[in-house]
């Protein structure tokens, strides 16, 4: 068991409540397979080899990487993922950890690529994650972030539909904390060392899509 799985046992301090809600057990990621064609395509565009996924649950987007022909790693915090994501990719490289636990939680670095999808969301502070993408590519590498979308119109046609409440009910354990636009995410980045290349909608119609897929590149700087 990792260290950070441990801390469920007692009562965390107050960053790692949230590490608690963004821990998952690994299920089979039915709803998320639209998103691995798009992840696979804005890596081979960045003519990635080596490729770390933060927050790999049971490794299905690491295993189609890999049999699109990229090297991969991945860092998980549930311990049931991180053994479902060795069995699935036996020749990936899988720690047990938070993106809250910094940079030292994955020794390797100069990736080639960084990609995180369905992650963000359930952060309460959003900012480690690009935080730790950035610390772990090589310079002028390639971060890929999903999350589920947010435009302005489908909130509102959710809204008219009276369809909010069933969509992001509060009385659900855990779940989403952080609602994204791609304005939001974009500054997200960019406040953290990021230059937003290009943005994908995935899933669904266009404008209502269920996701949305920024392709961002490391910059000279840091955190500003």
């Amino acid at each position: 068991m990792c260290a950070s799985a441990e801390k469920q046992n007692g009562r965390p301090a107050a960053h790692d409540d949230s590490q608690a809600v963004y821990r998952h057990d690994a299920r089979p990621p039915c709803s998320s397979g639209y998103l691995v064609p798009v992840v696979v395509r804005a890596c081979r565009a960045a003519g990635a080899r080596r490729v770390l996924d933060l927050g790999c649950g049971n490794g299905t987007l690491c295993r189609a990487l890999a049999d699109a022909g990229f090297e991969v790693a991945g860092l998980e915090p549930s311990p049931s993922g991180v053994a479902a994501a060795a069995r699935a990719v036996p020749e990936g490289m899988f720690r047990c950890g938070s993106v809250y636990d910094g940079p030292g939680i994955v020794p390797e670095s100069d990736f080639d690529a960084v990609v995180s999808t369905e992650v963000v969301e359930h952060l309460f502070r959003p900012s480690a994650l690009p935080v730790l993408a950035f610390a772990k590519l090589k310079p002028g590498g390639t971060f890929v972030v999903s999350t589920p979308y947010h435009g302005y119109l489908k909130n509102l046609l959710l809204a008219l539909a009276n369809r909010w409440d069933s969509h992001h009910s509060p009385n659900w354990d855990g779940g989403h904390v952080k609602f994204w636009s791609r304005r939001t995410l974009t500054a997200l980045l960019e406040a953290n060392g990021f230059r937003v290349l290009e943005f994908h909608g995935a899933g669904r119609i266009p404008g209502l899509w269920k996701s949305m897929v920024l392709v961002a590149q490391k910059t000279s700087g840091g955190r500003t």
